[in-house]
C-alpha cells in the first residue's frame, strides 16, 4: 500500500511539473501570472497607508488641508476625490475587494457546478434529468438584471451578498461541462474495476472520477473570476454595491456622479485600467490552462 501511494504521488508530481513546464512556454499565461502577482502585492500592501495616517482610510479618511477635489501630488499620488479622500488608498482597497469577490464567487460557483456535474453524470436517469432541467432554468436567467432587481428591492447589497448571488447564478454552465466529461469517465475500465471491487458510489465519484475533472473545474474558475469582478464593478457603478467598502466600480460611480469624468483622468482611468488588467490576467491564465487540458488547441 505504501509503495502504491508513493507511485501515485510521483505520478502526480511528475504531471504537475510537466504541466508547469508547458505553462511557462505560454507567453499569455506567464503575463497573466505576472499581472496577478502584482495585484496580490498591492492588496497585501493596502492596509499600510491607513496605519501611517488616518487621512488614508479609504472610506472615511479626509485630508484636512485639502477641501474637496485635488490633483495628484507627492502626498496624494492620484489626488483626492470630491470630499478630500485619497484616491490611491481607495484604489488599493478596491484591489482587495475585486480579488475577494472574484475568487470567492468563482470558487463557490465552480464547487457547486462540479458537484452537480459529478452527481448528474454518474447517476444519470431521474437525477440527471432533474439537475439538467434545473441548470437550464439557471442558464435562462439574466444574472446581471436579476441582481439589479434584487439589489433595488433590498437596498444596497453587502459584498458577501453579492458573492453569494454571483456564485448561486454562475454554476450551471460549469455543471453541464463537468457532466459531459463524467458521462465518458464513468465507463472507463478503472471505474468499472472500482465498482466490481465493492467501492461505494461516493468513493468512486470523489476518489476516482473527481481528480480527473479538477483541472477542467480550475479552468472554468479562472473564467468565472472575470465575470464576477465585472458584475461587482457594474453593480457598484450604478450605485447598488456595498456602501461600507470602496471598490473600483464605486470609484468610477463617484467620478461620474460628481461630474469629473472628463476633467479628472487620474481619477477615472486607474480603476478602469485595473479592472481591465485584472480580468485580463485571469483570462490569459485560463487560455494557457485550456492549452494544457485540451492539447488540440496548442497547434493554433
Amino acid at each position: 500500500m505504501e509503495i502504491s501511494r508513493k507511485k501515485k504521488w510521483e505520478i502526480m508530481t511528475r504531471g504537475m511539473r510537466n504541466n508547469w513546464n508547458f505553462f511557462r512556454k505560454n507567453k499569455l499565461g506567464m503575463a497573466g501570472i505576472v499581472i496577478l502577482i502584482f495585484f496580490f502585492i498591492v492588496a497585501f500592501l493596502s492596509p499600510i497607508p491607513p496605519l501611517i495616517d488616518e487621512m488614508y482610510v479609504p472610506l472615511t479618511g479626509v485630508d484636512e488641508n485639502i477641501i474637496g477635489f485635488s490633483s495628484p501630488s507627492l502626498k496624494h499620488p492620484l489626488g483626492t476625490d470630491y470630499v478630500g479622500r485619497d484616491l490611491m488608498s481607495q484604489l488599493m482597497h478596491g484591489t482587495v475587494i475585486a480579488l475577494m469577490v472574484g475568487i470567492t464567487a468563482a470558487f463557490m460557483s465552480v464547487v457547486i457546478g462540479t458537484v452537480a456535474g459529478l452527481v448528474s453524470g454518474y447517476y444519470g436517469k431521474t437525477i440527471d434529468m432533474f439537475i439538467s432541467r434545473f441548470e437550464d432554468i439557471i442558464l435562462t436567467l439574466p444574472s446581471l438584471p436579476l441582481l439589479i432587481i434584487v439589489a433595488s428591492a433590498v437596498g444596497k447589497m453587502s459584498v458577501w451578498n453579492i458573492v453569494i448571488f454571483i456564485g448561486a447564478l454562475g454554476w450551471a454552465g460549469t455543471g453541464k461541462v463537468i457532466r459531459s466529461q463524467v458521462l465518458s469517465l464513468r465507463e472507463r475500465p478503472y471505474v468499472e474495476s472500482a465498482r466490481i471491487s465493492g467501492a461505494s458510489d461516493a468513493r468512486i465519484i470523489f476518489r476516482h472520477i473527481a481528480p480527473n475533472i479538477l483541472p477542467l473545474s480550475f479552468l472554468y474558475m479562472t473564467f468565472g473570476v472575470t465575470g464576477a469582478i465585472l458584475t461587482e464593478a457594474s453593480l457598484s457603478f450604478i450605485g447598488l454595491g456595498d456602501p461600507n467598502n470602496v471598490s473600483w466600480g464605486m470609484m468610477l460611480q463617484w467620478c461620474f456622479t460628481t461630474g469629473h469624468t472628463f476633467s479628472a483622468p487620474f481619477w477615472l482611468l486607474p480603476p478602469g485600467i485595473c479592472i481591465t488588467l485584472l480580468t485580463m490576467s485571469f483570462y490569459f491564465i485560463g487560455r494557457a490552462m485550456d492549452e494544457i487540458i485540451n492539447p488540440r488547441t496548442r497547434e493554433r
